[in-house]
């Protein structure tokens, strides 16, 4: 697999959907809501191998020294092969580049993997959102790394 990160476009918008349905179902993010990312100028990145877009991620930056790790989402079938970490490595070196001192982000309490891998980058837990994912009613890990 050979992976390369580009800068989401809106044409790549309805390939990520299926992913989205796919990796939270009734909780996925619908095309608008991508769409009122890029119009607000936060930074996406999608992870392409061979044409076919295996995995995305999202970054808002809250300036002067904020950020937020909006989404990342990875194919199933791509999972475990690294494109997760090359993703946040991107998003973090983006915050970096803006002189960001806090990067934050949510995560389901029950997402094991997903807060294993932040905190092998410094992220550690700073809260709970409570029924913050819907309608699961599924609480939120708030993680956060200086």
């Amino acid at each position: 697999m050979t992976v390369e990160l580009a800068e989401l476009r809106w044409f790549h918008i309805a390939e990520l959907l299926p992913i989205e349905d796919e990796l939270f179902g009734e909780e996925r993010w619908s095309a608008a809501m991508f769409w009122n990312e890029l119009a607000n100028g936060h930074h996406y990145l999608v992870a392409v191998d061979g044409g076919r877009i295996v995995g995305y991620a999202g970054l808002a930056i809250a300036p002067p020294d904020e950020a937020w790790v909006q989404n990342i989402g990875v194919r199933r079938e791509a999972q475990r092969q690294g494109i997760g970490r090359l993703l946040l490595e991107a998003l973090l070196a983006e915050a970096e580049r803006h002189g960001v001192r806090q990067v934050l982000l949510e995560v389901a309490v029950d997402n094991a993997a997903a807060q294993k891998l932040y905190a092998q980058y410094g992220f550690e837990a700073v809260g709970i959102r409570r029924g913050y994912y819907q309608p699961s009613n599924t609480d939120a890990l708030v993680m956060m790394r200086e």
